[in-house]
């Protein structure tokens, strides 16, 4: 059957049948050739899937970096989750495609589109980009036009879907916001509804006019509609906006005021691969108040709003049934800071510890965590352990407002080592406002001070020590402060890593030029946009990725565009200049930063308005907006914990046979295993683990498939509690697993088999198109050897003859392959290369046979 031509024309919009005949193809033709195919299945647990015949609204969330990134962003999770619960409205994930998949859909033009439905998204109602960080600017572009939309808004008509915009970039939007018709400054749940119903409303009155919509939209706190704002530049080249209409002069960010009562994603999507968070996250807070006068997001998502523990708790046990997740992050922007933090640790490790479920600390500051609590979150492994000093002398410190002492610091570093953890990463900055040479030895003397803490058996931790180039933010009082130039980063982080070169202590820093550029576009207006442009077009994408960033080509592109980078970068800005992005209300006072402006040149520092007086920065009305705090939980934590006697309990090994076709073949084998343990947790079926510091699930698979072929009975090894049947796991697992994995059966098995001396297995190879030579298998068969030459990891070639590997090979017809290869321990030869070394075939026109396992 003729799927799709390369050279037909590519405009889908009217032709509802072609996205299922483009799954097809991206299915059968390009995952068998691209890296890490699971990424673009979309067949996740706990994804929806709508009809879009039976909705009236669909929204494309598009997250412009790679799906291991985005998936890890719990922010699109959430707005999936709320769109998703509207019965009118089917919302999907965009991630930006790895390099191999933008080549096979340039050329195959094949238009981007969502994971779950594999529709185009030029053919969405609404694309909805996250904006987290500024050098993902240039994907955004990259994947408009695989969409084949245009870029600017001006550009686009009717016919286009609306381009939309959020997240804590859009803080300063000018820099792209002319790139889309409306941005969303503030919390997003609320809001992203209120934008929905609009659309709705605007459809079912039968107007089309985009213009009528974006009016509406202009009329929902925290929307922004760039087109409805004219940028003026004086003589000095500072950017005004002129409004207009006169009701939509600023943008006041959006608020939730309740956070324990925002939805909440009770069953989140599960990602494929290895995301960057492979957790469960749980945001036990939102908002900040310590204060930090470098911190945007202190400042930004002001005030504190809190989760009770009561929701905290059933939000992680719903989660964790829907998910089978190993380990629960607690998410906050200072997480000690919660106010039930030491009762609400205590229930979930009560809950969780004979699981073997971890608990995790990420965002922790000096002298919030205690010994105590250190002591649970080591009951069932020890995870990361960060600090972040941010600068090294206690003047500095108080500078930026930070509010810790050296001996917060010493003291956390001490209590760490001595409840046995082994390795701390310190995070600190260069470059802060009224920085000297002074504080950079201060760094210096503080990590050598440290690096001679020894822990409770006497040998000394290591500790990661992480610089980055201070970056300053709009919304903040250093706003108008000067970043430090190219030259000077660099000189600063060759000093420091020259002087901390010594034992135990390993140092890494932040490129000076993704700083610099990155300090670009958080200061920047409305004339970048043409700057973007060019550097996509000269060949700029995955800007925050070391090995695809290329600064040359963003020099050439400033150079063309004319931008001098030194105007909106280390030029100190006076406080009564314009900037670009004042027509963004946060909430928080201009009057406020200047007063905190001129505190940190002062040295002072301004007391957590959770612990002391209201500060005045302006963003409570202590009527509708104001701190949501939890206290008095003393009630609620529990006496003690529940036994651990996962030791004293009876297991007994079973052997489970599974099969593994259609797409799971897709499926790394890390990846397979994975997926199993987590179906085996949320089927609630309980196993074994090992004991130690790092306690894992006791299971164990036979030969390991490639990426790519089928099979139809694989197995693999598990100990399990000793009063369940073997044969009742087989329906609760496959309860909960992916498309194309199930299982087949489960036996007892009297031990774990070793590894057999000599074995075999036998594939059926079904060429797509073509067929094979016969002839070639003939000359294989009359060869006397056959060497095929392998390179090991340290340089060591081994050779291995295919006439021995090959036990029998046939072509039962022109356009399959049967043959059976031996295995034996340390000597393995795969179908693939079978294949490419007897019929001299191409890697990728085998990569697309159907290869199955029998």
């Amino acid at each position: 059957m003729k799927l799709i031509c390369l050279n037909e024309p590519t405009d889908y919009n009217r032709e509802p049948s072609k996205p299922y005949i483009m799954s097809i193809k991206i299915i059968q033709d390009i995952l068998p050739l691209v890296e890490q195919p699971s990424r673009y299945l979309g067949s996740e647990i706990n994804t929806i899937k709508k009809d879009h015949s039976k909705v009236n609204l669909c929204v494309a969330l598009a997250f412009p970096d790679l799906y291991e990134i985005g998936t890890s962003h719990f922010g699109l999770q959430i707005l999936y989750h709320i769109l998703n619960r509207h019965r009118e409205i089917a919302a999907e994930r965009v991630f930006a495609p790895g390099e191999d998949m933008e080549s096979h859909l340039r050329s195959s033009g094949i238009p981007m589109m969502s994971l779950e439905s594999h529709k185009p998204i030029n053919r969405f109602d609404i694309i909805g980009f996250s904006l987290l960080y500024e050098l993902n600017y240039t994907n955004i572009l990259n994947i408009l036009e695989l969409a084949h939309i245009p870029f600017f808004t001006r550009q686009r008509d009717d016919s286009h879907p609306f381009v939309i915009a959020g997240g804590p970039c859009t803080c300063n939007p000018e820099p792209v916001a002319d790139f889309f018709d409306a941005i969303v400054v503030g919390d997003g749940e609320n809001v992203i509804i209120e934008m929905s119903q609009a659309w709705l409303t605007w459809k079912a009155r039968g107007k089309r006019d985009k213009k009528t919509l974006l009016r509406n939209w202009s009329h929902i706190e925290g929307v922004y509609i760039p087109s409805f704002f004219k940028p003026n530049y004086d003589e000095n080249g500072f950017q005004t906006l002129v409004p207009e209409f006169a009701d939509h002069k600023t943008v006041k960010r959006a608020v939730v005021n309740d956070l324990d009562h925002a939805p909440f994603p009770d069953a989140p999507i599960i990602p494929y691969g290895k995301p960057v968070h492979d957790r469960l996250r749980i945001e036990i807070s939102r908002g900040c108040t310590r204060g930090c006068r470098f911190c945007q997001a202190g400042m930004i998502y002001r005030p504190v709003r809190e989760r009770s523990l009561e929701t905290l708790l059933a939000l992680s046990e719903a989660c964790i049934a829907s998910t089978g997740y190993e380990d629960i992050s607690l998410l906050s922007l200072s997480t000690g800071d919660y106010e039930g933090i030491f009762p609400l640790m205590e229930c979930l490790m009560n809950r969780y510890m004979s699981r073997r479920i971890a608990v995790s600390l990420p965002s922790l500051r000096v002298g919030t965590l205690t010994p105590e609590l250190m002591q649970l979150v080591k009951k069932v492994r020890k995870t990361g352990f960060t600090i972040a000093p941010e600068a090294g002398s206690q003047r500095l410190r108080d500078v930026i407002n930070k509010n810790i002492t050296q001996e917060d610091i010493e003291n956390t570093v001490k209590n760490a080592f001595g409840l046995g953890w082994q390795v701390i990463k310190l995070y600190f900055m260069i470059g802060l406002p009224t920085e000297t040479h002074d504080d950079l030895q201060a760094i210096v003397d503080l990590v050598k001070k440290l690096r001679k803490i020894k822990g409770p058996k006497g040998p000394r931790g290591k500790l990661n020590v992480s610089v980055a180039t201070f970056i300053p933010k709009s919304h903040t009082p250093f706003q108008w402060s000067s970043q430090i130039s190219l030259a000077d980063s660099k000189q600063k982080i060759r000093w420091l890593q020259k002087s901390l070169k010594m034992s135990g202590v390993h140092f890494k820093w932040q490129s000076p030029e993704v700083s610099i550029l990155e300090g670009l576009w958080a200061r920047g207006d409305r004339r970048l946009g043409r700057l973007l442009q060019k550097a996509y077009g000269k060949g700029c994408k995955f800007d925050g990725w070391s090995d695809r960033f290329k600064f040359r080509l963003w020099q050439d592109a400033l150079c063309d565009e004319g931008v001098d980078m030194d105007f909106y970068t280390t030029r100190v800005r006076d406080t009564k200049e314009p900037l670009p992005w004042d027509y963004i209300d946060t909430r928080v006072t201009k009057d406020f930063l200047k007063g905190e402006l001129k505190k940190a040149e002062q040295g002072e520092f301004t007391v957590d308005c959770r612990r002391g007086d209201c500060n005045n920065c302006g963003v409570c009305d202590f009527e509708n907006i104001g701190p949501k705090v939890f206290e008095n939980y003393e009630k609620m934590a529990p006496k003690e914990f529940i036994s651990d006697n996962m030791n004293e309990t009876f297991y007994k090994n079973l052997k489970v046979s599974f099969s593994k076709k259609g797409e799971a073949k897709y499926f790394g084998h890390l990846e397979l295993v994975k997926i199993f343990l987590r179906a085996i947790s949320r089927a609630g079926i309980p196993i074994k683990f090992t004991q130690g510091f790092h306690p894992k699930p006791k299971i164990s698979f036979e030969d390991p498939l490639p990426v790519g072929l089928e099979s139809l009975n694989e197995k693999f090894y598990l100990s399990l509690r000793g009063d369940v049947k073997p044969q009742s796991i087989i329906g609760r697992i496959n309860k909960h697993l992916p498309k194309g994995l199930k299982v087949l059966d489960s036996q007892l098995a009297i031990r774990k088999p070793v590894f057999e001396a000599m074995s075999s297995s036998t594939y059926l190879v079904t060429k797509k198109d073509g067929f094979f030579n016969e002839k070639d298998l003939i000359c294989f068969k009359n060869k006397k050897e056959l060497i095929i030459t392998r390179t090991g990891a340290k340089g060591k070639t081994k050779n291995i003859d295919l006439k021995e590997m090959v036990l029998k090979i046939e072509l039962p017809d022109s356009n399959r392959l049967k043959m059976t290869l031996k295995k034996e321990p340390g000597r393995t030869v795969r179908p693939f290369e079978v294949i490419e070394k007897i019929f001299f075939i191409p890697v990728e026109e085998i990569k697309q046979a159907a290869i199955v396992k029998l």
